[in-house]
């Protein structure tokens, strides 16, 4: 059976008609799967779910309000990307209306249940899709997030949701929540997955890197965690102590820290003026709506409760969140990310019935203040709770620090290390070091502290030498030597332009840098020293510095 045909087999089989809002024929999804692989690309064979406030075109973009809906000509910019690298829609999700909401229930076109435990919610507000990733009826989906909205549906489901620095990934062709903190976000199962869609969907954006991105922690880079855990029951809680144990076996020093003034800020997304940008997004079709448009009512009543808040409100909570926002970049001084429970707990439909404000309120504890600080985070799964729920934590980190909190996060679930999706967005430069900056040697650090990325071994043509300086402590030099070199095993670290410049000033002589020719061809920046070091400079064995 082919991936195609098992995938709209299962769909109609596990009896789940409220994940999906619109699903294309199977016919076509074949045919262009097909063509996928034959065509090749980064994303070729890849199945694609969009949630329905993100543009496809053809097919219908309701935001789950069935009075709202329109019919795209072309493709909002994440889709269009990751068609272009060869993923194929299979179609839209559901999700909570106008992707207010964080329990997956708010749509008229039913609840999203829990992928294993169908008596509790899915999360939200991209319930759909992150429910069709975890039964995979999808390879990946696209998701947004405001407040949580791919974070807290990838903790529950169990799946990998990576939400970006704000305005990296495109938002043209998006149905706005709050335009100011609306983020494109994906779900995969593993994070390989999520990262490789994340490297072409990061193209589509109008931000730009800093020329100093940091692309890894160091080894042993210090992790904070909230000092208090507010809304988790005694089960979360010893999930949580077990992340924060893996993470402390991955070689991070955990140091817990006063959170307070994260969670209060996160009050003003929905309890300040704040929430006049919901207004301002789809206020006036709510307000005009008739009966017929489905729409739900605890949504349709955020919204038009926003619509008379004075622009002093407004003014008062923006200042204040400047506020905040200064105050809280002061917490990751000396600390590589910030590691929080995903969600607080896992509530069922009843409990969000009886009270639909509150639960949604409770489950955006560690999420909802994220975009209003400018900070990106990689949630991931960290195993199940004693209750027998799914458990995750999220890695925050500032603003363009991506490929920090994926780090973090895979080392501490133990998944795959990847290249962050970032590296080449980023303009990262490579380096090739020999001898004391070698991983496990006395120098790494130089580059560990600069966020470089380990990019693996390599070796260079077989024109060099190796020769130990007479510097104190004595330091490797390579040098250039045609008529009696061979080739020198050595590494090879990415890190940005204006790193690249730190670690040059930094640099004491005799060593300098150059180009240094590799067995493959290739050149790349690397070590060198100068001439007039060489006289006293002792002949080192090629492999002396890695088996020291």
């Amino acid at each position: 059976m082919t991936r195609v045909a098992d995938i709209y087999r299962r769909i109609a089989a596990d009896d789940r008609p409220e994940a999906f809002l619109s699903l294309r024929p199977e016919e076509e999804v074949a045919a262009e799967y097909t063509a996928s692989l034959a065509a090749g690309g980064p994303l070729a064979g890849i199945v694609l779910a969009v949630k329905d406030n993100v543009d496809v075109a053809g097919l219908p973009t309701t935001a789950a309000c069935p009075g709202y809906a329109y019919r795209p000509e072309t493709d909002a910019a994440a889709v269009a990307a990751l068609r272009a690298a060869g993923a194929v829609v299979i179609g839209k999700t559901n999700l909570d209306q106008f992707a207010t909401g964080l329990v997956g229930t708010r749509s008229p076109y039913g609840a999203v249940r829990d992928s294993r435990r169908p008596e509790h919610v899915s999360g939200g507000s991209s319930s759909g899709s992150a429910v069709a990733v975890a039964l995979d009826y999808a390879d990946i989906a696209i998701g947004t997030d405001t407040a949580g909205s791919g974070r807290v549906p990838a903790g529950l489901q169990g799946i990998v949701g990576i939400k970006p620095t704000i305005g990296v990934v495109g938002t043209d062709g998006v149905v706005p929540a709050c335009a100011s903190y609306d983020c494109v976000t994906v779900f995969a199962r593993d994070v390989t997955t999520a990262n490789l869609a994340m490297s072409v969907m990061g193209a589509t954006g109008t931000r730009r890197w800093a020329a100093d991105t940091p692309f890894a922690a160091a080894p042993d880079a210090a992790l904070a965690i909230p000092a208090e855990l507010p809304a988790l029951p005694t089960a979360w809680r010893e999930a949580f102590d077990g992340a924060v144990a893996r993470a402390e076996a991955a070689g991070l020093r955990v140091k817990p820290v006063d959170v307070s003034e994260l969670l209060a800020a996160a009050k003003l997304l929905y309890d300040g003026a704040l929430v006049a940008e919901r207004y301002s997004a789809v206020g006036g079709f709510v307000t005009a709506a008739g009966d017929d448009a489905g729409l739900d009512p605890t949504v349709a009543g955020i919204v038009r409760a926003a619509r008379d808040l004075p622009a002093h409100r407004l003014a008062s909570d923006q200042a204040e969140l400047r506020a905040v926002a200064a105050r809280a970049a002061a917490l990751f001084d000396g600390f590589a990310g910030l590691m929080v429970p995903t969600a607080p707990r896992h509530p069922t439909l009843a409990e969000v019935a009886a009270d639909p404000v509150g639960v949604n309120a409770e489950l955006g504890t560690y999420t909802n203040f994220c975009n209003l600080l400018d900070l990106c985070g990689v949630a991931v799964p960290a195993g199940e709770t004693a209750d027998g729920a799914q458990f995750g934590i999220t890695v925050l980190a500032p603003a363009g620090h991506d490929g920090v909190a994926l780090d973090l996060a895979a080392r501490i679930t133990g998944a795959q290390p990847v290249a962050p999706w970032n590296l080449d967005l980023a303009g990262a430069v490579d380096l090739a070091v020999f001898g004391a900056h070698l991983r496990g040697q006395p120098l790494e650090h130089e580059l560990t502290s600069l966020g470089a990325y380990w990019a693996g071994e390599i070796r260079t043509a077989d024109e060099y030498r190796l020769v130990e300086l007479a510097t104190t402590p004595p330091k490797p030099g390579l040098v250039h030597d045609t008529d009696h070199g061979r080739g020198i095993r050595g590494e090879l670290w990415r890190l940005a332009p204006a790193a690249l410049g730190t670690f040059l000033t930094r640099l004491p002589a005799p060593m300098t840098l150059g180009s240094v020719v590799l067995d493959d061809g290739s050149t790349v920046v690397g070590f060198g020293c100068q001439a007039s070091a060489l006289s006293d400079a002792r002949e080192l064995d090629v492999d002396h510095w890695l088996d020291r």
